[in-house]
Order: structure tokens, then C-alpha cells, then sequence
């Protein structure tokens, strides 16, 4: 009954979609010309041999199975690897890494039909789900297929696993469904047992293998040239008011620090024109990345309105702030920029990455901030790459226990 009114749902929601879609592509988050591959029109073809199937929401899940993408592009006995999204941010890296066997394509709507088109014309040999994505029609045409459905790097915070909860039925039996589930940490792993999950196994946060994608040296040397002189302080993944957290952090910051640029990585580059507007009223000096401005003498605020450049300014990152952890979204993966050597700073809530930041207090390279006097205090200039190694170790051993473990189920082994 519930899987009835939920496809009913949908097919309302459809009916709306057009209006929907145009302003999803007016607001910048939608590409116009590929947009229809999320009403199964695909723009690439299916070759054929074996494809596996890997999904994830957004940049974050994508960015994770990379160092596995690029193992299974040497592997002959796969011919093609399909990864799907459903942000425009995560097509764009995909994009940038330029791989010679693996593509991308927009998830599809999550509609009986449209999951049945998808899996008829691609046909993967194993669909590999990432982190917290649960589509009840995809789930159960891939399973009437017999499709291996693999839950990897799963995450099930307390108020996802509340509110599958209030539907306890038919939680698990669309729970049910998946074949192996990998938990990223341990209560993950209490919430899969509870909704029905048979076979888990933990083998580790996939976030915490490091890998090398999209290097251009030209372009870091040329940032490290450019910032050379000055001390830096990063605010990344922000959300709405946390780049005003950044901004009064950076006003106390000058004080003693005369040669500071802070730079803000906004989790949704759309809202970089609220963020200019917010900041401009505390008198501070503002460029863009996109402007391309070689003279940052004067900048006080730098805010990075391209895709995919995270990484290249954790490299000479000494400290970040990581958003998502004042205005209670559960705060943003703090890994990439720990593995450069930075200390990390973060506000209250962090409960979507719990066990990391208990592992990075241990390594004593995190701290927990509440204002902006609090976080100046807290900001260091000076890297510690020492603490960095025994994080690179732990991921190495993840990424070798995870590709055996994959490679069970292409296999079908498992």
C-alpha cells in the first residue's frame, strides 16, 4: 500500500515536472542539455560486455570511489562503468577526470517505469549503491532481475533511521532488498540489523583513501605562487550564515595578522551572489576565483565560485573551517583537507561524521568551535604532516579490504 501511494506521489510530482525542471535550470542546477537523461533519454550508448553500476548522490559519494574507478578501468574483464548522480557539481568533476571506459549519466526519476527503462537499456552485471541512497522502484526492479545490490560506505544517521522507522514495514522490505551492505561506522551498522539488512560487513570510510584525481600542477604551482605571501585561512563546504561566521572570523583575525586572505569554499556555488552581497556589508574587500584577478593585494575575502577546485586550496590550507557544523546541517567530511596536513575546525554538530571526528581528536587535529573569537583563537599557520601518515595507512587498508570485497561480487561470490 505504502509502495502504491509513494509511485503515486511520483507520478503527481511528474505531472509538475516541466515547471520544476525550468527552474531548477534558471537557479543553475539542472544542465539544460542533459537534463532528460533523469526521464531516461540517455546520451550515451550501452557497448557490450560487463558494466557495473555505481551510484551516488553528489560530489562527496563520487569523489569516494574514485581511487575504486580507476582500479576497475584497468580491469579487462569490465568493459564499461556507469556512474550515475543527480547533482550538476558531480557530472562536472566526472567530466574533468577524463576516463577512457567509465561515464556518467543523471539518475533517473525514481518512478517503476523510469527504473525499468534504466535497467533495461544499461543491463549492469552489479548495481553499487553509495552511502544513504535508498530508491524503493529502483530497488526492486533491480532485485527482480537478480541484479547484485550492493549498499557501499553505507550511512544511516539517528534521523534518517527515525524516520524510516515510521514506516517499519515498509522500510524493510525495501531494506530487504540489498544483497551486502558495507557501514562506513558502527552505528550504521546498528540501523541497517534493525531494518532488515542480512548480510553487513564493516570494512571502513571509504573517505579516508586519499587519491591523486585532478592534477594540474600548472595550476597548483600557479595558486602557490599566488598566495606565497600571504597567511590563509579556508572556510569550506559553508552554508547560508557560515560565510559570515567566516568573514567576522577573519575581521578578528586581521588584527594580528595584516597579509591574511580567507578563502570560502561555498557548499552551492548558486548562492555565491547572496554571499557577496551578505559579506559586503562588514566592509571587506571581495574577489572571485572565476575573475581571475593575478593582484590580491587588498583581498580580504576570496570566494571559489568554480567546480571541482576544493582540493587545490587544502593543499596550502593550514587551517579549515568545514560547514554544515554551526547551522545544524551534521557538518561536511573533514578528511580531504586533514590528508594536506590542516588542522580542522567545525562547530557543534557534527553528527554525519561522528566516528571521523573521533578519530581526528585522537590524532589531535580538530577542534570544536561555537563563535568567531572561538575559531580565530583556534587557527593555526603552520602544517602538521606528521599525524597525516598513520590517516594515509588506514585509508590504504580500506581501499585493498574494499576491492576484494567488490571483487567477490563480480564474481558472484557473494
Amino acid at each position: 500500500m505504502i509502495f502504491f501511494i509513494y509511485q503515486l506521489s511520483i507520478s503527481i510530482i511528474l505531472i509538475f515536472s516541466p515547471i520544476i525542471v525550468i527552474y531548477r535550470i534558471f537557479k543553475n542546477k539542472e544542465d539544460k542539455f542533459r537534463v532528460k537523461e533523469k526521464f531516461c533519454f540517455f546520451s550515451k550508448k550501452r557497448n557490450p560486455g560487463k558494466l557495473i553500476w555505481f551510484h551516488g548522490s553528489s560530489v562527496g559519494e563520487i569523489m569516494s570511489i574514485i581511487p575504486i574507478i580507476k582500479k576497475y578501468e584497468t580491469d579487462k574483464s569490465i568493459n564499461k562503468i556507469l556512474i550515475t548522480s543527480s547533482t550538476l557539481s558531480s557530472s562536472n568533476i566526472i567530466e574533468k577526470m577524463k576516463f577512457k571506459k567509465t561515464i556518467h549519466q543523471f539518475y533517473p526519476v525514481d518512478h517503476i517505469f523510469f527504473s525499468n527503462k534504466f535497467l533495461n537499456f544499461w543491463k549492469p552485471s552489479v548495481a553499487i549503491f553509495l552511502e544513504s541512497e535508498i530508491w524503493p522502484s529502483m530497488f526492486r526492479s533491480i532485485k527482480e532481475r537478480n541484479i547484485p545490490l550492493i549498499l557501499l560506505n553505507a550511512r544511516i544517521t539517528h534521523k534518517t533511521f527515525y524516520r524510516w522507522s515510521k514506516i517499519n514495514f515498509f522500510s524493510k522490505s525495501i531494506f530487504g532488498l540489498i544483497d551486502i551492505a558495507y557501514p562506513q561506522n558502527d552505528e550504521t551498522k546498528i540501523f541497517l540489523k534493525k531494518l532488515n539488512v542480512n548480510n553487513i560487513k564493516k570494512i571502513g570510510n571509504l573517505k579516508y583513501i586519499g587519491n591523486e584525481e585532478l592534477k594540474d600542477n600548472r595550476i597548483d604551482k600557479k595558486l602557490f605562487s599566488q598566495f606565497k605571501k600571504y597567511k590563509i585561512f579556508v572556510a569550506a563546504s559553508t552554508h547560508d550564515t557560515e560565510e559570515i561566521f567566516a568573514a567576522k572570523t577573519h575581521l578578528l583575525l586581521k588584527k594580528n595578522n595584516k597579509n591574511l586572505i580567507t578563502i570560502i569554499i561555498p557548499r552551492h556555488i548558486n548562492r555565491v551572489d547572496q554571499i557577496i552581497n551578505d559579506i559586503s556589508m562588514l566592509n571587506l574587500n571581495i574577489i572571485t576565483r572565476s575573475s581571475n584577478k593575478k593582484n590580491l593585494s587588498n583581498v580580504d575575502i576570496f570566494i571559489v565560485d568554480t567546480f571541482g577546485e576544493s582540493k587545490k586550496f587544502y593543499k596550502i590550507a593550514t587551517s579549515v573551517f568545514l560547514g554544515g557544523s554551526i547551522i545544524c546541517k551534521g557538518g561536511q567530511n573533514p578528511l580531504e583537507p586533514a590528508r594536506f596536513g590542516a588542522k580542522i575546525l567545525h562547530g557543534p554538530d557534527v553528527d554525519n561524521f561522528k566516528e571521523v571526528y573521533r578519530y581526528l581528536d585522537l590524532l589531535k587535529i580538530s577542534s570544536k568551535v561555537k563563535n568567531p573569537l572561538q575559531c580565530a583563537n583556534s587557527i593555526i599557520f603552520k602544517k602538521n604532516m606528521k599525524k597525516v601518515k598513520k590517516m594515509k595507512f588506514l585509508g590504504k587498508n580500506i581501499l585493498k579490504n574494499t576491492l576484494n570485497e567488490l571483487d567477490k561480487s563480480l564474481h558472484n561470490e557473494i
